[in-house]
């Protein structure tokens, strides 16, 4: 149950089994880190990995920068989730479009993760499933830099 004394934040992907868990990862750390209290969760628009873990190689290259994915099962996104998370971020514009159809005007409006959190370029996080081990580690800095500006806008904006 989301804790709503606390900011939430949903990072959503496709099948929620490599950049949302990596990221939903990579903010806890760095938040708690940063003495920050917010709920995080990930989640995805597809249903075909829930209750998986994440992919094997984002969780390897996941743990070789100190994050831990072990314990991530994939969910799917529900449509109480626009209303249980004060942001629901995207990680492209085609799970972006996915999101608002289910949406339906209902609870928050999600964004793309990378704009909301003041990374200029890429304005997409790129899916690293079909490419290289290289794909994934670059997975990693890009969803440091992200969460590196989530906090920063959270913390310029009193939200955290």
């Amino acid at each position: 149950m989301i804790k709503k004394d606390n900011p939430s934040v949903l990072f959503v992907c496709l099948g929620n089994i490599c950049r949302s868990p990596l990221v939903e990862a990579v903010a806890r750390r760095r938040c708690a880190e940063a003495g920050l209290q917010l709920t995080l969760g990930s989640c995805g628009t597809g249903n075909w990995h829930v209750g998986k873990g994440a992919d094997p190689r984002m969780r390897r290259a996941a743990a070789a920068a100190g994050y831990d994915l072990a314990s991530h099962r994939a969910r799917q996104v529900r449509s109480d989730d626009f209303a249980l998370y004060d942001w629901v971020l995207a990680m492209d514009s085609d799970n972006l479009e996915a999101l608002q159809s289910l949406r339906r005007d209902r609870g928050n409006a999600p964004e793309l993760f990378l704009p909301w959190a003041g990374v200029p370029s890429p304005l997409e996080f790129p899916d690293p499933y079909f490419g290289d081990e290289d794909g994934f580690r670059e997975s990693v800095a890009l969803a440091e830099r992200g969460v590196d500006g989530l906090i920063a806008r959270l913390c310029l904006a009193g939200d955290a």
